[in-house]
């Protein structure tokens, strides 16, 4: 069962958020969030990416408390950031997200993703003040055998290009860091990795979803690797458990020092890339060509084709389950895309969303 916003409000009312990434798609959906309930949040991110981004499109500097322009990279700035905030919470989204890109640019990869977790992680073990910290990872952390095997948190850690790699790394890293001083501090952190994330808003290149709406002007759209399974379900999911899951975190050991999966729901598990594109050109009346590639895409950038994730620890333990089928999915991104298009007012209308889901 979906706690309301006003159980939510009892505990982030008023608190200190600090976000890493909040001008990017999903932290931009989270701000919102936190700005539901109440929160003051604090965002650090390096400037939104594109003429036209969600950050910019919602307003999301008029809602929060501060928008700090940052590099997770830059230890000294993130780390004085912080300090002046003195956050009740940290949330690291913060991150170099696009597979095929950390292959133009690994060690920019590296550099954001594990060692941008690194200065995160040290930066709260020199200030010793803050108790609650939620490091966002991604469903790729795992060492993938391509089989239809759903990956539970205790599951092998791995990865074979960069961006998983790195991402694997920075799961291990806020291992040690919690073995090794948070325990003894009182300092309560967790992991999330979630699937792959659909949503109104995410204008981001190299995404199946955000290519799919570019193609309106070519009226064709090319799928690299139209076969591969993917843990599709709505940014607004995973969001309400990582909400959920600092509920539980915060100042509790119980819940420190672990990882956490938020995947959909079983009739979400199994859905392809050309699954995916057939629903939302579906929507919009069959108006765009698909093209398959003929070459094996995955195999050239070592791209898994199967991933899916077992949630139960969520659903057991948070009392966290996807609300929405893939249907459900599709259908509030496309609308989403087409209020867009008709101007309007898009803060409005994602609010309106995240309301919708709680009732």
């Amino acid at each position: 069962m979906i706690k309301s916003l006003e159980d939510l409000k009892k505990t982030f009312k008023n608190k200190k958020v600090f976000v890493t990434g909040h001008t990017g798609f999903k932290g931009s959906w989270l701000c919102i969030f936190l700005d539901l309930l109440g929160a003051k949040v604090t965002g650090y991110a390096l400037k939104p990416k594109g003429k036209i981004n969600f950050f910019n499109l919602a307003g999301i500097n008029k809602i929060i408390a501060r928008s700090i322009i940052g590099d997770v990279r830059d230890y000294s700035k993130l780390k004085k950031s912080i300090t002046n905030c003195r956050p009740d919470f940290i949330v690291h989204m913060a991150a170099q997200s696009i597979v095929r890109y950390s292959y133009v640019n690994p060690k920019l990869t590296y550099e954001t993703n594990t060692l941008g977790t690194l200065n995160i992680l040290n930066i709260i073990y020199e200030l010793n003040f803050i108790k609650n910290v939620l490091i966002i990872t991604t469903d790729k952390v795992y060492e993938n055998m391509n089989n239809r095997f759903s990956y539970k948190e205790s599951s092998r850690l791995g990865g074979l290009d960069p961006y998983s790699n790195s991402k694997a790394c920075a799961e291990l890293i806020s291992k040690s860091y919690n073995n090794s001083f948070f325990k003894k501090n009182k300092i309560f952190l967790a992991t999330a990795r979630s699937g792959n994330i659909i949503g109104g808003g995410d204008f981001s290149k190299d995404r199946i979803v955000p290519d799919f709406f570019r193609s309106f002007r070519s009226r064709k759209i090319f799928l690299r690797s139209p076969n591969s399974i993917r843990p599709w379900q709505h940014v607004i999911e995973p969001l309400y458990g990582y909400i959920l899951l600092l509920l539980k975190l915060n100042n509790k050991e119980k819940f420190s020092n672990q990882s956490w999966n938020f995947g959909p729901n079983n009739q979400s598990k199994h859905k392809s890339v050309l699954d995916i594109i057939n629903l939302i050109n579906k929507e919009f009346n069959n108006n765009i060509k698909i093209i398959k590639n003929k070459k094996n895409y995955a195999q050239t950038y070592l791209e898994t084709k199967f991933l899916t994730l077992n949630s139960l620890k969520a659903k057991k333990i948070l009392k966290w389950k996807t609300k929405y089928n893939i249907k459900d999915v599709i259908k509030l991104t496309s609308n989403w895309q087409k209020n867009f298009l008709e101007g309007c007012d898009m803060l409005k209308f994602s609010r309106k969303q995240i309301l919708d889901y709680f009732n």
